[in-house]
Order: structure tokens, then sequence, then C-alpha cells
């Protein structure tokens, strides 16, 4: 008792000096005037070809200590970010017009690659405090942000190719007052505490918005050269005239420039990320929850007629019956009833029936656990690749909920835990080894790009690491536990013979392709806003809508593989256990199908065999996780539904 009277003590203690909580992101960082700010640059990339590249890749101008990446993560490596150091140089609320460089005269290759980028719409994206560079352009009228700036442009109706050289820079600050509080980070992407401190610690000035206008303008190279990086130079004015653009040519000789001002700002830290995350048409993703949950009620509705009047009524019709009455009716049954000895037979391959329901569970419990923490806020934008690295490490821990599921269905299918260790280990190898085949075919054709998409061969190593260390060692284990637990126990017995199933006046794939459209109803309008974030470079940060999203497909799934069932066992056939997971599985299809079509219709930028490739082995590997976890939903809920269904009937 004493032990938990201290604790509370020293909890109103810790609280009483706390003012609030950071959650993921980037702490605060407060600068004096002065103080001088790098930026940084991330890879180049481009909506059209899909293939990220160092931005000193091409004869940009190098910081004076040379190249330094940044830390990645995981996630980051993953997608191809590579974070490096870059020459341009800020001084807090310090306004000027600065030189960087001059380049050597330009080859052949250097032109013919600036060329090529400038040609395949390439963006350089530069961060500074962790905020991503925002350029606005008009369109119409209409104000429309980009993050990035362009390499170069190309005239209409013109050969020629001019570059980007100078930079006009507006930084936004906010004066923070220093209202007694400190920031005690963990780490740039960590958290940060906020405690009581000295007012004079925390008082300065916070970055909010990063903006630029991008502009090509001609130097004179004999002038230039005669300066030394971050000499003052005259402000400049954007030309409008192609001749006095800096043109891309052998023998061209480049000098960068930039000029930044800062500009007092009322957006607080806090808020600073609106503007990259500006949801527009919520109205939409409102229609596609109430269209979902349209459809809900009208299964919920079937699967209410189904179990309380049909299904019920004719149980209690049944157990109102003598013996001998019931041995009659026995004769005289039609229907599901007739298949009460053969619903619980074994089904083909019903050793990968297991491994996919276990993979299955592994997927859904990942997806889940990760959209509800992206929906409370933990996964900051400004965290980046912490999305997939967190991810990845729910997956590797979620194995031992995998091994445990399959190892159980196995037994109840088997009536016994021989062979669970051989299961367990093609449960913790069948998905990742499908993503590890489809990656390493990817991998080679990066590699062959020289991209900084390729995975380096150092992560292989450390993702077959954390796959053998962690999620096998973790699978065997929930499988072990598999092996421990209560054995299900089914409700009726098997018979020795196999019951003859009716011929059908349909084949029974069609009505499972059928059912795959109605989940596929309830995803496809948020499905074009994540294809978007994904391939089209933009902020997805509607986890809320996504949650909501996720579990009324998690009810469409369940419902749908149920009536299927249902409509299955009617006609006497009852090899339900493959139907009832493509039932709710075959939305991947349509996923697939569907990405096909946003690649034709939607990504006609996208240029190149080598693009289209590396867009369809992702998809793929959605598709098959897709297929997975839905096809799981749909098989455990009709499982439930047919033991329920058949615990009630008695017929020795």
């Amino acid at each position: 008792m004493p032990g938990i009277c201290w604790g509370f003590q020293l909890l109103i203690l810790f609280v009483h000096h706390c003012y609030g909580f950071y959650l993921p992101g980037s702490y605060m960082h407060t600068y004096s005037t002065k103080d001088a700010i790098y930026a940084k640059v991330n890879s180049l990339t481009s909506i059209e070809t899909e293939l990220p590249f160092s931005y000193y890749s091409l004869p940009y101008c190098k910081p004076m200590g040379g190249i330094k990446k940044s830390a990645e993560n995981l996630g980051e490596l993953l997608m191809g970010d590579q974070i490096d150091n870059s020459p341009y140089r800020f001084r807090m609320n310090v306004n000027e017009s600065l030189y960087l460089c001059t380049t050597s005269p330009l080859n052949e290759r250097e032109v013919k690659l600036l060329k090529q980028r400038t040609r395949d719409l390439y963006q350089v994206n530069m961060i500074l405090d962790n905020l991503p560079v925002m350029r606005i352009t008009k369109q119409n009228g209409v104000n429309i942000q980009w993050t990035g700036f362009p390499i170069g442009y190309t005239p209409p109706n013109s050969n020629d190719d001019y570059i980007i050289n100078h930079l006009k820079f507006k930084v936004l600050v906010h004066e923070y007052e220093g209202s007694g509080v400190q920031i005690i980070g963990t780490g740039e992407e960590g958290m940060g505490v906020i405690s009581e401190a000295d007012k004079t610690k925390a008082s300065g000035f916070e970055i909010v918005g990063f903006e630029v206008i991008p502009c090509s303008v001609k130097y004179d190279p004999e002038v230039m050269t005669k300066l030394h990086m971050y000499d003052n130079i005259s402000s400049v004015n954007c030309p409008l005239e192609l001749d006095k653009s800096q043109i891309i040519r052998e023998q061209e000789r480049i000098s960068f420039t930039y000029e930044v001002e800062f500009v007092k700002s009322d957006i607080r830290w806090p808020s600073r990320w609106d503007a990259y995350l500006k949801m527009e048409g919520s109205r939409v993703h409102w229609f596609s929850i109430l269209n979902s949950l349209m459809v809900i009620t009208f299964l919920a509705g079937i699967v209410f007629v189904i179990l309380l009047r049909t299904v019920r009524r004719d149980l209690t019709r049944y157990e109102e019956l003598d013996k001998e009455a019931q041995a009659q009716m026995n004769e005289e049954l039609s229907g599901w009833k007739l298949v009460v000895g053969d619903v619980f037979r074994e089904p083909k391959h019903s050793k990968l029936l297991c491994v996919m329901i276990g993979d299955g569970v592994q997927i859904m419990g990942m997806a889940l656990v990760t959209i509800v923490f992206a929906a409370l806020g933990f996964m900051s934008p400004a965290s980046r690749g912490m999305l997939l690295t967190g991810m990845i490490i729910l997956y590797l821990f979620l194995g031992i909920a995998a091994g445990y599921v399959a190892v159980c269905l196995w037994r109840a299918l088997k009536g016994t835990a021989e062979g669970w260790r051989s299961l367990s280990w093609s449960v913790a190898c069948f998905f990742p080894g499908i993503v590890f085949v489809i990656l390493t075919a990817l991998n080679f054709i990066l590699w062959a790009s020289k991209s900084t998409g390729a995975i380096p061969i150092s992560l292989y190593f450390i993702l077959l690491s954390l796959w053998f260390c962690i999620s096998v060692p973790l699978t065997l284990l929930g499988g072990y536990f598999g092996t421990r637990a209560e054995p299900i126990q089914y409700p009726v017995r098997t018979n020795q013979i196999p019951r003859e199933i009716p011929a059908r006046k349909y084949p029974s794939w069609l009505l499972v392709l059928g059912a795959g459209t109605l989940p596929f109803g309830t995803l496809f309008i948020e499905l074009f806003f994540i294809l978007s974030s994904i391939w089209l470079g933009r902020f997805y940060y509607v986890f809320g809508f996504l949650l909501i999203v996720l579990l009324l497909l998690i009810i469409v799934c369940a419902e749908v593989s149920v009536v299927l069932t249902y409509m299955h066992l009617c006609v006497e056939d009852w090899r339900w256990w493959w139907n009832a997971f493509f039932a709710s599985g075959s939305v991947s299809l349509y996923v697939f199908l569907y990405s096909i079509n946003y690649l034709v219709f939607d990504l006609q930028s996208l240029s190149g065999p080598v693009s289209a490739v590396l867009y369809l082995g992702y998809s793929m590997i959605m598709a098959v996780a897709i297929m997975l976890a839905t096809g799981t939903i749909g098989f455990i809920t009709s499982f439930y539904f047919v033991y329920y269904l058949f615990s009630s009937v008695k017929i020795d």
C-alpha cells in the first residue's frame, strides 16, 4: 500500500511539472535571429516514371563539407527515400540573395541526363525543419499546391530544355513567446515532452511554412566564377523571355543562386502541416461510407431472415418432434439439413487453407492496428517512413497470432496436432515468400535503372534477419500454443462415405466471383485516394475515414460469406470451406482490375514498360494481401455460422 501511495505522489508531481505531451512527428524547434538552418534534399521523383533518383545524380552544387546522408528508417529505405544535406543555408530572419556555385562545362552525358529528367517531369524535393518545400501555381484562376519544384521545363512547340537554377524561397515563421516551457526531445522524429523551464530557453522563432518560386536565369559565367559560395548578389526577377533563361546544352556553364525572404505568420507550430493535409472532397468520403452502410443494411436483412426466420424456425420445428417423427423427417429432409454428415468433412488442400487463414489473421491484425494508431494521430506525416516501419514491426510480432490460429484450425480438420511444425513454417514463409519473390524481381529492374528505389543488399539482409529471427520463431511459438489450446469439437459426426453433390445449373465459382463485388463497392472510392497518394505523390491523411471504411469492409465480407455459405448448403453442396474464403476474398480480383483501370485512365502520364511493370508488381502484392485478409474474415465468420447452425441438429 505505501508503494502505491508513493507511485501516486510521483505521478502527481510529474503532472504538475508538465504542461503537455507532443505525439510523434517532429517536435518543435525554436531558432534565434541569425541562427543557421540548412535545407535537406530527398530523392528526385516523377509521376511519369515512378523511379526515384539521387539528387546528386545531376550536376548540382554540393555542400562545403561533402555529402552526408541523414539517418533513414526502414520505411524510408523501402520507399526509395534518400535524404542528403544540401548547400542551401538560411539564417533566421535574414533576407538575402546568395550565390552557390557554377558548374564546369556540361558534357554530353550530363546534358542527356538533364534533358531526360526534365522531359520526365522530375521534381526536386527539398526539406527545411522537416517541412517539404511547397510550390503554388495558378490554373484557371485557382491556386494549386505542389510539393517540390521541377528540375527544368520545356516550352511548348520547342525542342530546347531550360534548367531551374534560381530559387526564391519564402519561409513563414511564428514568433514563440516562451510561456515557461521547454522541449525535451527524444530525437528528430521522436516525441517531445514539454516541461517548465526558463523562458529565455524556449523563446524564439518557429518555422511554420516553406514555399518556393523556381526560376531559370542566364548568368555570365565569367562574372559568376569570381564569386565564392554564399557571396551576396543582387535580387533577381524571374525572366519571362526565353533568351534570358538558362538553356541546357553542351559546354554551357550553369550558375546556381537563391534568395530567401522570412515572413512573420500567425500560423502556430501544431497547425503548420494543415496546408499540406487539406482534405478536398470530404463529401466523397461520406458518400462512400453512406453507400457502404446501405449495402450492409441490405445484407444484414438477408442474414437476419436466414438466421431468425428460416434456420431458427426449422430447428424449432425439428426439436419439437419425438424420435420416431424425427427419423421419418430425416428421410424427407431437404437443403442444408441433408449435409449434416458431410458439412465438417476435411476440404481439399486443407494445409494450404490453414496457411492462408493464418497469414490472413496476421495481415488483417496489422492493418487494423496500424489504421487505428494512424487515426488517433500517432503516424505523423512529419515522420517519414514511420507508417511502413510500423506496419512491418506489427506484422513481425503478429506472427504469434498467425501460428496459433493456423494450428488450431489444423487440429480441428485433422483431429491431431501432428505436423504443426511444418504448418507453422509454411505460415511464416507463405506471404513473405510471395512478397520477397516479387520485390526481388522488381529490384533487378530498379538496379538496372540505377534508381534509389532499389533495395540495397544490406537492407535485404536486415529484412531476412527480421523475418527468420523474429517472425518465424514467433509463428512457431504461436503454433506451439495452438497445440496446447482447447481443441474445437464439431457438433455433428462426419460420415465415412461422402455424400454425392447434386448437379447444378451454374458453377459455384460464378457465384463466388459475383459476391466480391459487394465488398469492392464499399472500398473502391477510398482506394482511388490511396492509389493517388502512392503514385501521384499526394499526402493521404484521412485515416479516420479509412478506419470507418475498413470496419464496414469487415462487416460486408462477413455478411457476404455467410449468405453465400448458406446458399451452397441449401443446394446440398457441403464443400463450403474454400467457397467461404473466396466469397469475400474475391474482392482482391476487383481491386487488381481497378488498379489496371487506374493505370490506363488516371496514370496516363506513366511512361515506359519499366514503370508499368513496377506498378503492376506492387499492385499484385496489395491484391494478394487483400485476398488473404478479406478471405480470412469471410472464412472465420462462415465457420462459426456453420458451427452454430449444426450445433442444434441431433441426428444419430
